[in-house]
């Protein structure tokens, strides 16, 4: 099915997001891991399975359009060396892609492209629900208990 090449292009700027926000969980997993926080290796981990979920279902949604996926940029990838700086460092990226997510809602609603829309939607609410609550989270958790304690839960 041809699709809208507005939308094409806004969804190829929303994959390079959501590459970037998957590449950056994947290496501040491993740096979690490597550094025997195991906690946050198990949650940043789980957080590039649902960044490459969401990824793929762009793809898709592109490919069924009759675009061509642009799986060569990443837009925001900020890779950081500390525990602050990368949680601060994944909650911009998550903050990058909700405001993506909602431009692209709107430009779907006005090309009339509701599926694409609606996948956007559910997108949306794993990004803001899930994603970006959840490292609001631990950075207020910092300033609670100090960095030596929530290190020391995380581990």
């Amino acid at each position: 099915m041809q699709g809208s090449k507005n939308v094409i292009d806004a969804l190829n700027r929303l994959l390079a997001n959501e590459l970037a926000a998957m590449d950056q969980y994947f290496i501040h997993s491993e740096m979690y891991a490597d550094w025997g926080l195991t906690k946050l290796y198990e949650r940043i981990s789980h957080e590039f399975d649902d960044e490459k979920g969401h990824a793929k279902a762009i793809i898709e949604r592109i490919l069924f359009l009759e675009g061509t996926p642009d799986m060569t940029t990443r837009d925001g990838l900020v890779i950081g060396n500390d525990v602050p700086s990368m949680l601060e460092s994944d909650l911009r990226v998550e903050y990058a892609v909700s405001n993506l997510l909602k431009q692209t809602i709107s430009l779907c609603e006005t090309e009339q492209d509701y599926v694409t829309r609606d996948m956007l939607v559910t997108l949306l609410d794993d990004t803001e629900v899930d994603h970006a609550y959840w490292l609001e989270q631990q950075l207020r958790l910092i300033k609670m208990l100090g960095l030596p304690n929530y290190l020391q839960s995380q581990m």
